[in-house]
């Protein structure tokens, strides 16, 4: 029999400046991913925002993507204590914008295209480019710096982070999966895929359940059955659940780091046990449940409609901009809700104590070499082909 890992600490990890550091720059995500999905122009909001300054044709996928980024968010600060070498699969692919924007912030995305530069003008192409003609996709395409994993055909997450994985017993791979994919066929056998890691030669794999409750215009089965059911059903798989739960966002700064904090304890020392022994028993790896409101930080009503915490947030939560003077106003105010003028310098570039908060160099998850194709490379192991040449005499 495994042994079971701690339970996640019920405490307070971060510090009330890092907690608001890190509430900061989950605020500048959230401004970014918002500013993707409607912004042509104006990107920081430097002037009062008007028509011309937003997309015609309005695209995208609000509802998970608060939700992405604080998940991408805190996996930095694990990367960071630990050092630790991570990459992070978007099961919910749908929710680009959670992705992309922290991605941006930590500069790989400027570097990769020098035109998405660390400023106002290159802030400014970045958001025209989501879901534009002759931009990017709305899902987290092979484009995406660091991303191994679309997600627009729903299920195969947990199988793609398991095989990346594999082999790499250095590695650790967060995913998140949304809760409209969890009810796909695939998804729901692939939680059985945790039986396969070896926690000598492999890598760990850490699941972040997302439970906002809506799938497009409908509510989700995991999000609806009892809390004490679903932990059974993810013990039966063979995980062991830790739930982060709850609406505020400092309350649930706290909790993510405690319950990553014991997450990460979890691993090592499952992996450290195998390791030191040599005997590699089966483990009952940590994951997460994260359950937050679809649309979090987001209009809350849109004409007396619920949107936060609804399906109504799904894609884009507030349209018809043009000739609707109410809903620019409420866009203009929930822009501004984000205070993008606390995150970014006069040059449009994050502030060097946000801009502190990512990892460095290959340690970004989006620099990673294990997610960005070519970067590791070997030559194949093959033998002399003349060896299995056949002679030709005439």
């Amino acid at each position: 029999m495994s042994a079971q890992p701690p339970a996640a600490a019920v405490s307070s990890p971060l510090a009330p400046d890092m907690a608001a550091k890190i509430d900061a720059y989950w605020r500048a995500c959230n401004y970014l991913a918002a500013g993707m999905i409607y912004l042509l122009d104006n990107p920081l909001l430097r002037e009062p925002l008007k028509e011309e300054h937003i997309k015609k044709r309005l695209l995208g996928h609000w509802g998970s993507s608060p939700g992405l980024a604080f998940m991408y968010v805190h996996l930095n600060r694990i990367i960071n204590a630990h050092e630790q070498e991570a990459i992070f699969l978007a099961g919910p692919g749908h929710g680009a914008p959670g992705v992309l924007a922290p991605v941006y912030l930590e500069g790989t995305y400027s570097e990769i295209y020098p035109n998405k530069s660390e400023d106002e003008e290159g802030m400014k192409a970045f958001f025209k480019q989501f879901s534009f003609p002759g931009g990017i996709g709305s899902h987290c395409t092979p484009e995406t710096p660091g991303s191994i994993h679309e997600g627009g055909e729903l299920g195969y997450s947990i199988s793609h982070a398991i095989g990346a994985a594999f082999d790499n017993p250095n590695l650790l791979v967060a995913v998140a999966v949304g809760d409209g994919e969890s009810e796909t066929g695939p998804l729901a056998t692939s939680w059985h895929s945790s039986k396969f890691l070896n926690p000598i030669r492999d890598g760990a794999v850490l699941p972040i359940l997302h439970l906002n409750g809506y799938k497009i215009n409908n509510p989700t089965l995991l999000s609806r059955i009892p809390k004490g059911e679903l932990a059974e059903l993810m013990r039966g798989y063979g995980w062991t659940p830790h739930f982060v739960e709850g609406d505020d966002p400092m309350t649930m700064h706290q909790q993510m780091a405690a319950t990553m904090d014991a997450c990460y304890a979890a691993i090592r020392a499952f992996q450290d046990e195998a390791r030191s022994s040599g005997k590699a028993t089966r483990c009952h790896w940590p994951m997460i449940v994260l359950r937050t409101p679809k649309g979090w930080t987001g209009p809350k009503e849109v004409d007396g409609r619920k949107v936060e915490g609804f399906w109504r947030a799904h894609q884009v939560p507030l349209s018809g901009l043009h000739n609707n003077p109410p809903h620019l106003h409420q866009l203009e105010a929930w822009l501004k809700s984000y205070r993008p003028e606390q995150l970014f310098d006069e040059r449009g570039k994050l502030i060097p104590e946000l801009r502190a908060l990512a990892p460095k160099g290959t340690l970004r998850m989006s620099a990673n070499p294990h997610a960005n194709g070519g970067l590791l490379r070997r030559a194949l192991r093959m033998p002399d082909f003349r060896d299995y040449a056949l002679e030709v005499p005439e």
